[in-house]
């Protein structure tokens, strides 16, 4: 039986997409999902982010999995995708979010050409869980940005 925390999930992605306020990605080792993300072009909810970086799209929620497929470029290549559908749409910036405590994360960020702006935030999020019990999540988080090639420089 499908986890009704997962199945909401993705019907609210299916739902914003169709709406046309995302676009949602998927990476896939031969016919299976191997992971995802989201370009949320209405950019950070954050306030903070949102007065610093108005009209900046967010790369959210890039997972991978299973965990031992990390490190093999997937991620990669899903920001990759995010960041030419973003540019495509004559974007000059893209920024993503990253928890504090996800330093894995944040130097694949830096690596590939994110860069700090010294804008933190705490990302407040609410979940279902596996058997549908909503949970609210508060994380101090900070914002990145890139500026795409091909496009005018964004805010600073």
């Amino acid at each position: 039986m499908p986890s009704p925390g997962r199945t909401r999930r993705h019907a609210a992605r299916f739902d914003r997409q169709e709406q046309g306020l995302s676009t949602f990605l998927t990476a896939w080792a031969d016919d299976v999902p191997v992971g995802t993300a989201q370009v949320l072009w209405q950019g950070c909810a954050a306030p903070e982010v949102q007065a610093r970086f108005p009209g900046c799209p967010e790369l959210n929620g890039l997972r991978i999995w299973p965990p031992e497929l990390r490190s093999r470029g997937i991620g990669t290549a899903l920001i990759r995708a995010a960041e030419e559908r973003v540019r495509a749409a004559g974007h000059p910036l893209i920024g993503l979010g990253v928890d504090d405590d996800n330093g894995r994360a944040a130097a694949l960020y830096l690596r590939i050409g994110y860069r700090e702006t010294g804008c933190r935030y705490l990302d407040r999020y609410a979940y279902l869980d596996d058997d549908g019990v909503r949970h609210e999540a508060v994380d101090p988080a900070r914002f990145l940005v890139k500026e795409l090639a091909g496009c005018a420089p964004g805010p600073m």
